[in-house]
């Protein structure tokens, strides 16, 4: 009796994956709270420095020029040496870049200090959806990347507005950024601690999980669980793909470089509303500092939403396809703009519409990382998904600024609104050319 117990014990498969994807979450929701709480803190910076919109807007935008020159270096790296040693160096180097924002005598300091908390952060990213797509089998990718990796993007932005309100109404706009660092310290221990660079040099995953993870193809859709959808496969170009083997033709392969640049202009929405929703709040619809944190969360409590319900939709109702939710948030994103262009003046309305739009917009956003997945092997996802966040996030440092020009000109977010709209109706058409693969052949 006590060796069959042991016997149904030691087949028991481990989970392990999963309490990975926590430190994943935990992590990336420490990297995003410490380039997105700028955000909040430009109003008090208004007080204090004699700063314009455009300039407003650049502080946003150096991080993000930082962020993509860093990207493809780093995917690069994780391809021949993994990703435990460069992550760990990365969070630590973004979190002492944090708390040396705090310190700055000027807005020029300031935007070299965020330059450098963009080149500290870039590797994190890739570390993060590299890990996820060597500890989970094809089935789960979306779905851990909606909850671990995109989840986390949302989560961040809910809590830190009221935070980062608080903080700085409390102690002064510096502690937002002295505080904010004590997170990403402690994370880098902990990563590099327990998340190995593969999950076969893991203690704590045994043979079982490995076997579940492994027991898929490589990458993308497992042929015996094919099934047709019909009339979506025919529109969204579903068909056999080439799994790309070599770092030279990931940069050559229109599916990966169309689905960078419609994340580009999806990245123009997301971070220009990060970037200025705080201050439409204020300026254009005269809340104070303390309502302004809370509605401001209200976009990123539906994002949050949005991006876990998405990565399900992904990989259960659409069998793994990754095109059907980015085309649904690319169109509904641009709905939602025209939406919060005519919306009353009234506070429940504004936080409902808000929530939609960070709802909508994220149903397909785990599918902008999941997607290169299946057309790459593991050892070219690295770079693929580096080409995709590098380029993809220039949009994050285009945006800002193109916003605030648009504010300085026009002195309405009506039309700045509108440029987002015209951002993701040109993304919707760019995902349309790309093939999906599926059923794949190596």
């Amino acid at each position: 009796m006590q060796t069959s117990i042991t016997k149904t014990v030691k087949n028991h498969k481990t989970y392990f994956r999963w309490i990975v994807l926590g430190i994943i979450f935990v992590t990336y929701s420490v990297n995003f709270a410490d380039r997105s709480n700028v955000g909040v803190v430009i109003p008090f910076l208004k007080q204090e420095f004699p700063i314009n919109n455009f300039e407003a807007g650049a502080i946003m935008s150096f991080f993000f020029l930082g962020y993509a020159i860093s990207q493809i270096p780093a995917g690069l790296f994780f391809s021949k040496f993994g990703v435990r040693g460069l992550t760990t160096l990365s969070i630590m180097g973004f979190s002492i870049i944090t708390f040396l924002l705090g310190t700055i005598q000027s807005i020029t300091s300031m935007k070299w200090l965020r330059f450098a908390l963009g080149i500290t952060e870039g590797p994190t990213p890739v570390g993060m959806t590299t890990t996820i797509n060597r500890y989970f089998p094809a089935q789960e990718k979306a779905t851990a990347t909606g909850m671990g990796y995109i989840g986390a993007t949302m989560f961040a932005p809910i809590v830190v507005p009221p935070i980062a309100v608080w903080i700085a109404v409390n102690f002064g706009w510096r502690y937002v950024f002295y505080i904010f660092a004590i997170p990403g310290i402690l994370m880098a221990f902990i990563w590099h601690r327990y998340v190995k660079n593969k999950p076969e040099q893991s203690p704590y995953c045994n043979k079982e999980e490995l076997a579940y993870i492994q027991e898929t193809a490589e990458n993308g859709t497992n042929k015996s669980n094919y099934k047709s959808l019909g009339w979506i496969d025919k529109f969204i170009r579903a068909k056999p793909v080439k799994l790309i083997k070599t770092n030279k033709n990931v940069f050559l392969s229109w599916n990966i470089v169309g689905n960078t640049i419609a994340y580009f202009f999806m990245v123009c929405v997301l971070q220009g509303l990060l970037t200025w929703i705080p201050s439409y709040l204020v300026t254009a619809k005269g809340y104070s500092f303390l309502k302004m944190g809370f509605v401001a969360s209200a976009p990123w409590v539906g994002g949050f939403i949005g991006s876990v319900i998405g990565g399900w939709l992904s990989d259960k109702v659409f069998n793994s396809r990754r095109k059907p939710t980015m085309l649904i948030t690319a169109l509904a994103t641009c709905f939602m703009m025209v939406i919060l262009i005519n919306v009353p003046e009234n506070v429940t309305l504004v936080a409902i519409t808000l929530f939609m739009v960070g709802f909508m917009l994220n149903i397909g956003w785990p599918a902008f990382s999941a997607y290169p997945m299946g057309l790459t092997t593991k050892s070219t996802y690295p770079t693929a998904i580096s080409l995709v966040n590098s380029g993809g996030n220039l949009g994050g440092f285009f945006s800002p600024m193109i916003a605030g020009a648009l504010l300085d000109i026009f002195k309405n977010y009506n039309i700045v609104f509108s440029y987002f709209a015209v951002s993701a109706i040109i993304g919707f058409i760019i995902i349309l050319t790309l093939a999906e693969p599926v059923n794949e052949t190596k």
